[in-house]
């Protein structure tokens, strides 16, 4: 038993490191196809590699998507809000605290630090919205390029959105979806950035 115990230790040790090393070559996997993809601006392919997809472990975000998918909310009350969400006039309970929860403060910190960032919104495992810096136009994003391509299933993956001229922010904006992945390598959500064009 004293002789089993260390080598169990050991293993226990070896399967850390691999899982640390899957997180990473998954990020790898996402610098390849951010690469590959020939609708990216070539500043904001250099930006996204180098700030962007070491935000994909930011650990706060990593917390909440998970925390919000443990809730298992089912997705017809998803859908449900998603349909008060797109048709209020006024400021909805939800919509106040995805603009402030620990997401959104950890959104803006990223904002704030990175000035080409327009708007930045995290998503779950469902596509639902987890924390943003700017009300987005709908609070499910499942249906969506910018969710399924970039959760893709649970396996992670890149969307990027085609360049637009968006005129309130007198900006050129693309938009780059990346899944948010934790330590040990499981994607737990997505995370949409809007890169100005102009401001890199």
């Amino acid at each position: 038993m004293r002789l089993l115990l260390p080598r169990l230790a050991a293993l226990i040790m070896l399967a850390g490191i691999c899982l640390a090393e899957d997180a990473v070559a998954m990020r790898a996997r996402l610098v390849a196809a951010l690469d590959a993809d020939p609708l990216i601006d070539a500043k904001v392919k250099a930006f996204a590699k180098d700030k962007l997809v070491p935000l994909t472990a930011d650990a706060v975000l990593v917390r909440e998507a998970k925390a919000q998918n443990a809730k298992k909310v089912p997705l017809a009350d998803i859908k449900k809000l998603d349909q008060e969400w797109t048709a209020a006039e006024a400021e909805l309970p939800i919509q106040k605290e995805k603009m402030s929860n620990a997401a959104a403060e950890a959104i803006r910190g990223i904002a704030k630090g990175l000035s080409p960032l327009r708007e930045i919104f995290a998503m779950d495992d469902q596509g639902a919205n987890v924390g943003q810096n700017n009300l987005t136009s709908d609070f499910w994003q499942g249906d969506e390029d910018k969710w399924q391509k970039s959760f893709a299933g649970g396996k992670g993956g890149v969307d990027v959105g085609k360049a637009k001229f968006d005129k309130s922010a007198n900006t050129t904006q693309q938009q780059v979806s990346l899944p948010l992945i934790d330590a040990d390598g499981t994607v737990v959500g997505a995370i949409t950035f809007g890169v100005s064009i102009d401001a890199l």
